[in-house]
């Protein structure tokens, strides 16, 4: 087993988690749908997160050749995973029928959720830059597919209007199928 296969399955088994526990959330708010109004901000969400973490698992591949086996890789590898783990725990509630409207979970949850994705996404550009550089990071391809999503989180952090939020999350959720046919 390589130092990679060692560190990705460990960090594997964390994203692959976090990923049960958003569609665990998903699946205990569609058992309770006939009391409980899911709203489109928690599945866009819920979408955002977990296109995010395949997103993050599929840069980690990417990353295999580079990244040494030591500590700091994987003690960084474990925060920025739990991390992701944390805010896809927190798109559902965990007892939906306690509410009558998630969409007043998602307000007092999506701060926390696309923060957690952001600082994610700001430790993966900051290894991508030590280990390879940013060599186009200047594109047009790059700033509307990457650069683009930092302002647009960080909007959709401190917006207090929902419309602007769901706003955020639809332009951040269109960069990712945009990034498999913009090449």
């Amino acid at each position: 087993m390589t130092g990679f296969e060692f560190s990705f399955s460990f960090f594997g088994l964390i994203l692959g988690l976090a990923l049960a526990e958003g569609l665990g959330g998903l699946a205990r708010a569609l058992k309770a749908s006939h009391r409980v109004r899911i709203g489109w901000p928690t599945a866009l969400l819920g979408l955002f997160v977990s296109c995010d973490v395949v997103t993050f698992w599929m840069f980690g591949w990417n990353l295999r050749e580079l990244l040494p086996l030591n500590w700091p890789i994987l003690f960084g590898g474990f925060v920025v995973t739990a991390v992701y783990f944390v805010a896809a725990s927190l798109v559902f509630p965990d007892d939906p029928e306690a509410w009558d409207d998630l969409n007043a979970h998602f307000d007092k949850q999506r701060r926390l959720v696309i923060g957690g994705v952001l600082l994610a996404n700001i430790a993966l550009v900051a290894v991508t830059w030590a280990f390879v550089g940013l060599p186009r990071a200047g594109s047009l391809r790059a700033f509307i597919l990457a650069w683009s999503f930092f302002p647009v989180a960080a909007l959709a952090i401190a917006a207090k209007d929902r419309r602007i939020v769901v706003a955020c999350l639809i332009w951040l959720l269109a960069l990712y199928p945009l990034s498999a046919v913009w090449h």
